[in-house]
Formats: structure tokens, C-alpha cells, sequence
């Protein structure tokens, strides 16, 4: 069902550019709880801006705008408790938009103490209507809709919320209700052709906007929000990388005390990060295990190794476990039993590993935000949950260490300049994403070693074929998925019962949403012919051309 103010309507930060002809000029337009206690990224954070989450789709957009502008930014469920946020510095909220209408019953709500705050807030879309309907003003459903690009005319230039902006702009709207009737002490400070009051103000801070800034759709939303983060909740904005590396060492130093730490380290950038940004904390009181699980890629295990023991020198254990997994594995086709068996499997690995170490008491993961986003299950019907990630869902129940993840409040953009700061090499940081339960995800249906070698060889090609074109540091993602089916094919004079390889190459900016990449023809020609002749199981390549949403980057 789709509701008055459904955002589902407008596709997210992509799809600007599905005409281009030239694959570099595509490629570079970017479109849970835990059982114990986490570890929170930013401790005692200065300057915070809240983000209530009300079921846009857009939310993390919003987050993510406000993280641009060097000021931190959490994006929570609307109901959350503000017990929760005590460590933080809040210095404003903004409301995101929603498929709600206020006026329904059992509709999400303002919490009062948001609107008691004293603090600046911002309302978007279902946000605006809300803090009108909040504070005494009235909305209704609009007799005419607004999906689409629409012209806003400032009326109130003196505005703060509208500085340095011109007097006309091009917005994005998303709504079928309007404000009939503004909240005392409000006035309109702009209108659009079906909203004659598509923004609102009063002099204690509250503003609304009927309107998406967050998105690429409005060219100039970026500086609005600028204004409200500064302009208006008088943030300074110095929330760096630099920033972020001192005070997260200086916490884990302090949290571990002289306590023992494992790593889970998987070789990506994740694990990676939060490896270097622990071990400077800590020092040889860390040891990274890199568990073999049999689901990685062609010689994965040998570079990993090499690249901590050998190159940052760290304590690594390197532990083969492929057997274990495998039979963990066995006779599984469901994603969420595959991603969750893995992450069990891990933790009972690390386990074992640690009771040789004698006392461990902590274990760093290198979950991020969009991890953490994706599986999360808030209790309310906001936000819905996307799949599990083996970092968080994964993780039993009965773990018997506390965890430590110093990037679980990081988009993948900020843990790459974590990286740079804290001196990683380049091959090392901008390393294309691999997935914690590697090639099992990748694998529709059960799981077997004979899937596992096909995939690896065709995976190979893939990646050769990338790198070759140099456009490997251009894509957010590009591998090969074996898919679960068959088909006939004709290879040398005999006809061929085959495998059938997926391609999957997108672009984005923190795989919260994401555009297919549009190859050149050449490529993705070379790349079959390769895949065709030089893994002889396969007979049949295809290219997938969805977009997230409505699909997400992996296949599991």
C-alpha cells in the first residue's frame, strides 16, 4: 500500500547518468544489537545532529549529507530513548521523511523530549508535517500530489535556513499531504505550485521543509543543510579523521586496560582499519586471527598473511578451518542460514584460537554503519531489515568475549580516511568490498567445494579483466556470482549442459544504494569470452543491470 507521503516513489543517489556512453564518466558518479555491549566509535562526541529515522528511504542520505560537512551524525529510530545518547553532545535534530500520515492512528510520533529540547530541528517531508502537527498546527491529504522535481519559491530571503540560496530553486518532492494550517508563532518562509507552505519557521529554531535536500534531485540541498548545521545549531564542523583516530585510540587504550585483544581480520578494508586503528591503541597486547574458511578468493589467504605478518607486523595466527566451514555449510541454500552459520562458525573459531592465548577478554570486528543499518531490527515499523550481516546478527548469543568495534559509526567513505590517517597504503584502503562470508554469499544455493573452484577461477577473470581496463578504483564492487542454474550451450562441435556466471559491477558511495556500471561492450565481451574458454564448466555469462534499490549489491 502506498501512503499520502511514501518516499518509494523516487529512486535514491543514482541513476543520473543512464545514458552515458563513456564508462569512465559513469564509473565516477557516485549515486542490531549486539548481545554484549558494543563499543561505540565516538566517545564523549562534541557535536552531534540526531537524525530520527521515520521510514525514508532517504534517511541515511540525510546522515550521510551532514557526516560531509565534518560534523558527526547519527541516524536512529524515532523511538529511541534519550538515555541512549547521553555520551553524545547533541547539538540539533532533523526529522526524515516517512510513509505515514500524522493524522493516522498508531502514526510515529515527535517525542516530547525532542520538542522540549530547546534545540534547533529540523522536519523533512513527513518531518515537517509532524513538528506542524506537534505544536498545534494542522495537516491534511493535499488534492493535488507532489512526486517529482518542483520549483520552490523563497518567500522569507532573511531566512537563515535559505542563506547564500537564490530566490528560486529546483527541489525534490515526495508527498500527498500538506499543512493547511501553521503551528502558532510559525510563519511560511516558501511555497511550491501544490504547496503553498513547502517551508516553515519560528523564531526558537524549528524549521520544516516539504521537500528532499538530502538527495542529488535538489542540486542545491547540499548548502541548506549546511545552513541549518551552522547557520542555525551554530556547529563548527571539526569531526575529521584526524579527530576520530585520537579519540578512538585514546578510549580502547582505555577500555582495555591491560586486558588481551583478538582481531577478526578477513584482509578487507574493515578489518584492516580497525586491526591498525586497535593495534596502535594497544600494541602487542593485540592478536589478529585470519581464519582460512575455504570461501575466499584465488590466493587471498597468501596476501593476507604477507600483508600483516610480514608487512605491519602484527601477531597473526593463521588458522585453516576450511573443513569445518564446509561442513557447517553442508546441505545449506538458505542466505540467512549461510550468513549466520558463518558468523557462529567464526566466533567458536576465535574461540578456540583464544584459549590458547590464555586470557582474551575483548574481540575487534570491523562492522560498519551501513552493517549495522542493514541488519537492524529496531522493534518498530520504520525501518525494515535488509539481511543479516555475520558481524551482527551472526554473532551468538553466548560470546564469551565483549566486543570492540571501533568503525561500527562509520560509512565506508570515512573508514577509507581512517585508513589513510592512520598510514595503510592505498592498494590496502581502496580495496573493492568483500562480503565477511566471502564466496558463500556468492554461491546461489548449497555450497560445495567443486562451486567454490568455479567461482574462484571465473572471479578471477573478472577482476583481471577490471584491473586491465584501470578501472578497478572506479567501482564500488565487481565479481562473478555462480548462479543455480543450467543451461545448454555449444562449446567445440558438442553441446554443453553448463553453469551460468553473473556479473556484478556497480558504482556507489557507501553501498547503501548503488547503480549497475555501465561497461564498455568491449569488456564485458572480453570478459565472457574469458570466463566461456578458461572455465570450462561455464557455457553462458550474463550481466546484471539492477540497481540498489530495489536489489542489493549481493545476490545473498
Amino acid at each position: 500500500m502506498v501512503h499520502p507521503t511514501d518516499d518509494a516513489s523516487v529512486s535514491a543517489d543514482h541513476a543520473s547518468t543512464t545514458n552515458a556512453n563513456h564508462a569512465k564518466a559513469v564509473l565516477r558518479n557516485t549515486s542490531s544489537n549486539s548481545p554484549t555491549e558494543f563499543f561505540p566509535a565516538p566517545i564523549d562526541v562534541v557535536e552531534t545532529i540526531i537524525v530520527l529515522d521515520y521510514g525514508s528511504q532517504f534517511s541515511m542520505l540525510i546522515a550521510r549529507r551532514i557526516r560531509e560537512a565534518n560534523l558527526y551524525s547519527e541516524l536512529i529510530p524515532w523511538d529511541t530513548s534519550p538515555d541512549e545518547l547521553k555520551h553524545l553532545g547533541i547539538k540539533g535534530f532533523i526529522l526524515s521523511g516517512g510513509p505515514a500520515s500524522v493524522y493516522e492512528d498508531g502514526a510515529p510520533q515527535l517525542p516530547d523530549w525532542v520538542a522540549n529540547s530547546g534545540l534547533p530541528i529540523l522536519g523533512i517531508c513527513y518531518g515537517m508535517q509532524l513538528l506542524a502537527h506537534k505544536l498545534g498546527g494542522s495537516v491534511k491529504p493535499a488534492a493535488n500530489r507532489e512526486f517529482g522535481p518542483a520549483t520552490l519559491e523563497i518567500k522569507d530571503t532573511s531566512s537563515a535556513l535559505f542563506r547564500s540560496l537564490p530566490d528560486s530553486l529546483q527541489v525534490w518532492m515526495s508527498h500527498g499531504d500538506r499543512i493547511e494550517r501553521l503551528p502558532p508563532d510559525f510563519n511560511s518562509i516558501a511555497e511550491s505550485e501544490n504547496a503553498p507552505i513547502a517551508a516553515m519557521a519560528d523564531d526558537a529554531g524549528h524549521y520544516g521543509i516539504q521537500f528532499h535536500p538530502e538527495v542529488v534531485h535538489t542540486p542545491q540541498g547540499d548548502q541548506l543543510i549546511r545552513n541549518f548545521l551552522f547557520e542555525i545549531a551554530g556547529c563548527r564542523g571539526d569531526w575529521t579523521a584526524s579527530s576520530f583516530v585520537d579519540k578512538s585510540v585514546e578510549a580502547i587504550r582505555e577500555r582495555v586496560g591491560k586486558g588481551k585483544v583478538i582481531c577478526a581480520l578477513s584482509g578487507g578494508v574493515d578489518s584492516a582499519v580497525a586491526a591498525t586503528l586497535v593495534h596502535r591503541a594497544v600494541g602487542d597486547q593485540l592478536t589478529c586471527i585470519f581464519v582460512d574458511n575455504a570461501l575466499l578468493r584465488m590466493n587471498e589467504p597468501e596476501r593476507v598473511v604477507s600483508t600483516f605478518r610480514e608487512q605491519m607486523k602484527i601477531n597473526l595466527i593463521h588458522v585453516e578451518a576450511q573443513e569445518r566451514f564446509m561442513i557447517e555449510l553442508a546441505e545449506v541454500t538458505a542466505p540467512e542460514t549461510k550468513r549466520i552459520r558463518i558468523g557462529e562458525t567464526f566466533i567458536r573459531v576465535f574461540e578456540t584460537e583464544a584459549e590458547k592465548l590464555g586470557q582474551v577478554d575483548f574481540i575487534a570486528q570491523g562492522t560498519t554503519y551501513p552493517d549495522v543499518i542493514e541488519s537492524a531490527s529496531t522493534g518498530s515499523d520504520a525501518t525494515a531489515k535488509i539481511k543479516t550481516h555475520h558481524n551482527v546478527g551472526g554473532i551468538p548469543k553466548d560470546i564469551q568475549f565483549e566486543l570492540i568495534e571501533p568503525l561500527r559509526n562509520l560509512f565506508k567513505d570515512e573508514v577509507r580516511r581512517v585508513g589513510k590517517e592512520l598510514g595503510l597504503s592505498d592498494e590496502m584502503v581502496y580495496r573493492q568490498p568483500f562480503p565477511g562470508p566471502g564466496l558463500a554469499i556468492r554461491i546461489i544455493g548449497e555450497v560445495t567445494a567443486d562451486k567454490l573452484d568455479i567461482l574462484r577461477r571465473a572471479d578471477w577473470v573478472v577482476m583481471d579483466e577490471i584491473k586491465k581496463a584501470g578501472l578497478y578504483y572506479e567501482l564500488w564492487q565487481a565479481f562473478a556470482v555462480l548462479t543455480d542454474t543450467k543451461s545448454v550451450g555449444v562449446q567445440g562441435d558438442f553441446r554443453t549442459y553448463g553453469h551460468c556466471i553473473a556479473l556484478r559491477v556497480v558504482t556507489a558511495e557507501d553501498a547503501m544504494t548503488a547503480d549497475w556500471a555501465r561497461l564498455p561492450y568491449e569488456l564485458l565481451a572480453s570478459i565472457s569470452n574469458r570466463i566461456v574458454n578458461e572455465v570450462q564448466e561455464v557455457n553462458r555469462v550474463v550481466y546484471d543491470i539492477t540497481s540498489k534499490p530495489p536489489g542489493t549489491i549481493e545476490w545473498e
